[in-house]
């Protein structure tokens, strides 16, 4: 399979990635994530974790690791249209959070938007451009009050 750009050579920046580290507990670092995501205008609809489905279903021992799913209606509705469709298949937009030792939580994420336009299911055009600014800015404010 012959990959649309070079993986080595893809900038963080490219993807929109983010990253913070909290120092609290991680189920308080969940709730903390949900409620500033919320805040930023971000709905969490979809939630679970990760941990707990791999350590029932495969006795993994993961330490704990949960996703939440977040979006913004308006948002998704805009990148539908931008993308014929395409985008929804990476969506909810994606914010991880996993222990790193007891008392310290990642947390992380890469903007979907981003992502679909550098892969080519989204235009690049001045439409996708304003989805990815307007959505870049949400998360911004999200990691500031992190």
């Amino acid at each position: 399979m012959t990959f649309p750009i070079d993986p080595t050579v893809v900038d963080p920046e490219d993807i929109g990635e983010k990253r913070a580290t909290l120092e609290m507990d991680h189920e308080e670092a969940i709730e903390h994530v949900r409620e500033t995501f919320e805040a930023a205008g971000f709905g969490v609809p979809v939630e679970f974790s990760v941990s707990e489905m791999l350590n029932e279903k495969i006795d993994a021992g993961r330490d704990p690791y949960y996703v939440l799913g977040a979006c913004n209606p308006a948002m998704a509705d805009r990148v539908l249209d931008a993308s014929e469709g395409r985008v929804g298949a990476l969506m909810p937009c994606n914010v991880v959070v996993w222990e790193e030792k007891p008392g310290v939580q990642t947390v992380y994420h890469v903007s979907i938007m981003r992502i679909g336009r550098l892969l080519g299911m989204a235009p690049d055009d001045e439409e996708m451009a304003d989805i990815v600014a307007e959505t870049g800015e949400m998360v911004e404010a999200a990691y500031a009050a992190l």
